[in-house]
């Protein structure tokens, strides 16, 4: 009995370790990527270190009498690990996809669908006495499909968000 105390104990006291600070968020996030320079993003948390971020991503730009915009929505999970003894400070690890389409008003250059996959790695801040969290990640993605020729092969692309939670 008392070995089952102890490993009762053990798993509540890891489980405290790896909470969460909040189960689910929403806010902005501000990218490098051309295909998600501007996100909504929408966090919820899986279980004690899982999470899943959701991303619906736009740029709009224009370059020699070019316009092309880009509408993005990637997903990602993220495994959470705390940083020292910081309370609402974490860093995690994950991975996902991203799928995007470029529409373009060039009769020379096709748009199209594309599709890639990243590894991700970040920090993320939940406010002690404040509903708002902030996350900082790099997400360097391997378009897999190429609708459109500016996506070939590797790319980097990094983020800052600022996200409500509740």
């Amino acid at each position: 009995m008392k070995k089952f105390t102890l490993a009762v104990v053990a798993v509540l006291f890891a489980a405290g370790v790896f909470a969460q600070d909040y189960k689910n968020s929403i806010g902005i996030r501000l990218g490098s990527g051309n295909y998600d320079v501007a996100a909504v993003a929408f966090k919820t948390f899986l279980n004690g270190p899982g999470a899943l971020e959701f991303d619906l991503g736009f740029n709009s730009e224009k370059a020699g009498g070019v316009k092309w915009t880009n509408v993005a929505l990637s997903g990602a999970y993220q495994h959470h690990f705390p940083i020292a003894n910081i309370e609402g400070f974490k860093w995690f690890v994950g991975g996902g996809a991203i799928l995007s389409n470029t529409f373009i008003n060039d009769g020379n250059v096709d748009g199209g669908f594309n599709v890639g996959i990243f590894p991700t790695g970040g920090v993320d801040y939940k406010l002690k006495n404040a509903p708002f969290a902030f996350s900082a990640d790099i997400r360097p993605t391997f378009h897999i499909v190429n609708g459109y020729d500016h996506y070939s092969g590797f790319y980097a692309n990094g983020g800052v968000t600022a996200r409500y939670t509740f």
